[in-house]
């Protein structure tokens, strides 16, 4: 039986695990953060955030990398932010991505490989998210068009994706902080680039990929111009901007 000196320890040991699942899911959710901004959501000192972050560092689940800055910098040197490395992401329910993996391998061999191959992939994908997109097109369609990004967001992130809309220069930016299929868009970016295709299609106007979590991004993040027709339809001929969505042209 632990004597009263051990229980506390381990009551002492599951209360920092807890706390430090927290800042890991804090960062999965809002994407690379900063030691104050894990402080200001968590309700934590920073000191005892840094402590955190040594310790998840050590277990390779997060790692500081520089702010990326999209627009004109700032002066001074961009602050360190923390990002969740493949295997913190890997503990975040990515378990079925071998298993993604495998089944567009499949198809792309029984298509014969190479071009063929490619293209059974693609088309796989577009059938996908237009499959899984019926809960976006009704969101967005019952948003005021000023809304339209907001409400794509919570609806991708009552599917997992984490996702927020934010302000940007001349439009809006999209950031999806979670990916449950990072690691099969790794090798397969048509996952990408069909939903991008998709995301233009759904607000009606050409958008663009500035970053993805498949391509070491710590956020997928999807430019969206501002002053897009309401309700309208983009070009049915693929923009640039969505061809080379997945391969990072950030």
């Amino acid at each position: 039986m632990k004597n009263v000196g051990e229980s506390l320890q381990t009551d002492h040991a599951t209360g920092e695990r807890s706390t430090r699942n927290r800042v890991a899911r804090s960062i999965l959710d809002h994407g690379p953060s900063t030691v104050a901004d894990l402080a200001g959501r968590l309700g934590l000192t920073q000191a005892a955030v840094r402590r955190h972050l040594d310790a998840l560092a050590s277990e390779n689940v997060v790692e500081p990398r520089e702010q990326r800055v999209y627009g004109a910098r700032t002066r001074g040197r961009p602050a360190k932010v923390f990002a969740l490395t493949d295997c913190g992401r890997d503990a975040f329910d990515q378990s079925y991505d071998t298993l993604a993996v495998d089944a567009l391998g499949w198809i792309e061999r029984s298509a014969g490989g190479g071009a063929a191959g490619e293209a059974a992939v693609a088309a796989f994908a577009r059938d996908r998210i237009e499959a899984q997109g019926g809960s976006y097109r009704a969101a967005v369609e019952a948003a005021a068009p000023e809304e339209r990004a907001e409400a794509l967001a919570r609806a991708l992130s009552a599917d997992g994706y984490a996702a927020t809309a934010r302000s940007a220069p001349v439009g809006e930016q999209l950031c999806q902080h979670h990916c449950p299929v990072a690691h099969a868009a790794e090798k397969y970016p048509q996952l990408c680039e069909a939903e991008t295709e998709f995301f233009s299609r759904l607000l009606g106007t050409h958008v663009q990929r500035l970053a993805t979590i498949a391509h070491g991004d710590g956020v997928c993040t999807t430019f969206i111009p501002r002053g897009s027709p309401p309700g309208g339809t983009a070009s049915t001929t693929t923009p640039a901007s969505a061809s080379k969505a997945g391969r990072n042209p950030a």
